[in-house]
């Protein structure tokens, strides 16, 4: 089974950062050094509001399925859908995501009863390197 193909209702994210490792003299110089070439750890966050329990129980069933924050998996492009919105035409998004990066999930999926039949869900997801 596939990541959810909705288009969250808001979202936030951390971009991340290059794997960098910082070593510390006794005379305080420092030494940093670059293990990659891609930026990894993106967190993202997203809510979807007011949607069916039914789809909302796909997201219990995907992190079922990917064995929880164990397995990684693609998002699609309606995940990302909304980021470049207010963007000036030819202007980059807010938000690029790493090319080439999967993501996994952070923790379980908070799901959120809002009336009979309709949810709130909230995700969290980390970009690793593949």
């Amino acid at each position: 089974m596939a990541f959810p193909d909705l288009r969250p209702t808001s979202r936030s994210a951390k971009l991340g950062d290059w794997p960098v490792k910082t070593y510390r003299a006794q005379n305080g110089r420092e030494m940093r050094f670059l293990y990659g070439n891609r930026r990894t750890g993106t967190e993202l966050e997203l809510s979807y509001e007011n949607i069916a329990d039914s789809q909302a129980g796909d997201f219990l069933s995907h992190f079922e399925d990917v064995k929880g924050t164990y397995g990684t998996f693609d998002i699609r492009d309606e995940t990302r859908a909304g980021w470049n919105r207010n963007a000036a035409p030819g202007s980059a998004p807010p938000f690029d995501p790493p090319t080439g990066n999967k993501y996994r999930y952070a923790d379980a999926p908070q799901i959120s009863s809002v009336r009979p039949g309709r949810s709130t869900v909230t995700v969290r997801l980390v970009s690793v390197l593949q």
